[in-house]
C-alpha cells in the first residue's frame, strides 16, 4: 500500500501530557500521560484503525491529530502542512478538510435544531452556500447518507440511534473533508446496526475517496473496515501491521490477548481466552521500561529496565512491533 498511495497525514512524536495538582495548596505534582510518543502515517484513501482499551489514549490522540487539543510535543502534518504550527486562520481554513463523527450521536447534535440547520451549519459558517444552494446540498447529503428530504424538518430525538450517526455522518461530510476521524462512531448502536454503519463508511469511501481513522475498542468493528490497525497501550503504539498480518499473526503479547477475546460464530469451536492479570496501570506514573510488563507473562528483566521501540516484524517494514520478545 505505501508504494502506491501518497502520504496524507504524517504524526511525529506526538504527545499529550495532562498536569495535575495536589494537596492543600494546589502544587503541581505529575502529569497525565494520555499520549505519549506517537509516530504513524495515514495515506490516502486507506483506514487506518486505532484499537486498545478504554484509556489508552486513542480518543485523545484523535483530537490531538484534528487540533482540538493542543500537543505537549510532537508534530503533526496534514496535506505537506505543519498543523502545529499554523495560525487561528490558517487552522480554520485547514480543518475544512478534516472532520470528525462523535461516538454518541445524540450528545453530538443540537437537540434544538432541526435536521436541516445540524446539516448546514458547517456549509454556513464557512459561508459556501445560501438560500435554494444551500437547501439542496443539505438534500444532496441527506441522500448520500440513506436519509430524504422529508427528514430536514425533524429534530434529533425523532430518529433511532443510527439515524441520528447518518445525520452526523452527513454533517461532516458537508465540506469535502479529505480526512475523517472516527471516534467510536459505531460503539453506541446495535450490532445489526453497527455493520450498516460501517458498511456506509466504506461506500462513501469507495466513492468519494475518502480517508478514515477509524478508532474503536471492538476488534471485529475494525477488521471490517480497516486497511492498517494500530494497537494502543498506555499511551503508544505496541503494534502496527496491515489487517490480514495483525489478525494472523499477532506479534505483541498485548495484541493476541485482545485477538483471544474476540468470541468465534461458531459453537462447535473453542479457543483459550487469554487473561491479563492485573489492570491497566496509571497514566500518570507509567512502569519504566516496557510499559505491558506489569501483565506480560512472557516478561524478562530487560522489559523492567528498557523501553522497546517498534521494529520490523517477520521481515517486513509494514509489519512493526514493540516487544523484547515477539511471539
Amino acid at each position: 500500500m505505501k508504494e502506491t498511495l501518497q502520504p496524507l497525514l504524517e504524526v511525529k512524536g506526538l504527545k499529550k501530557h495532562f498536569p495535575f495538582k495536589t494537596g492543600l495548596f494546589g502544587k503541581m505534582s505529575g502529569a497525565v500521560r494520555a499520549v505519549d510518543g506517537l509516530d504513524f502515517t495515514v495515506y490516502r484513501g486507506e483506514t487506518l484503525g486505532i484499537v486498545g482499551e478504554s484509556g489508552c489514549g486513542k480518543s485523545t490522540a484523535g483530537q490531538l491529530i484534528l487540533q482540538l487539543l493542543e500537543p505537549t510535543a510532537g508534530e503533526v502534518w496534514f496535506e505537506g502542512r505543519k498543523m502545529t504550527a499554523l495560525s487561528e486562520e490558517e487552522l480554520r481554513k485547514a480543518r475544512r478538510h478534516m472532520q470528525i463523527v462523535f461516538q454518541d450521536p445524540f450528545s453530538s447534535l443540537n437537540p434544538r435544531m432541526r435536521v436541516e440547520e445540524i446539516v448546514a451549519e458547517p456549509l454556513v459558517v464557512h459561508g459556501l452556500y445560501k438560500g435554494a444552494a444551500l437547501r439542496e446540498r443539505v438534500i444532496e447529503l441527506l441522500r448520500l447518507v440513506g436519509l430524504d428530504a422529508h427528514h430536514l424538518s425533524r429534530h434529533p430525538h425523532e430518529f433511532s440511534g443510527g439515524q441520528r450517526q447518518r445525520i452526523g455522518i452527513a454533517r461532516a461530510l458537508a465540506l469535502n473533508p479529505s480526512l475523517i476521524v472516527c471516534d467510536e462512531a459505531v460503539s453506541a448502536l446495535d450490532v445489526s446496526i453497527q455493520s450498516q454503519i460501517l458498511n456506509l463508511l466504506k461506500k462513501l469511501q469507495k466513492e468519494l475517496g475518502l480517508t478514515f481513522i477509524f478508532i474503536a475498542h471492538g476488534l471485529p468493528a475494525v477488521k471490517h473496515i480497516s486497511d492498517r490497525i494500530a494497537v494502543m497501550y498506555l499511551g503508544k503504539i505496541v503494534e502496527l501491521a496491515d489487517r490480514e498480518s495483525l489478525f494472523a499473526h499477532p506479534r505483541h503479547p498485548y495484541t493476541q490477548a485482545l485477538l483471544s477475546a474476540v468470541p468465534i460464530p461458531d459453537p462447535t469451536k473453542r479457543k483459550e481466552r487469554i487473561i491479563l492479570q492485573g489492570d491497566l496501570p496509571n497514566p500518570a506514573n507509567p512502569p519504566q521500561g516496557c510499559s505491558f510488563h506489569t501483565r506480560c507473562p512472557y516478561a524478562q528483566d530487560i522489559c523492567r529496565s528498557e523501553a522497546p521501540i517498534l521494529q520490523p516484524q517477520d521481515g517486513k517494514s509494514g509489519h512493526v512491533a514493540a516487544c523484547h520478545f515477539p511471539l
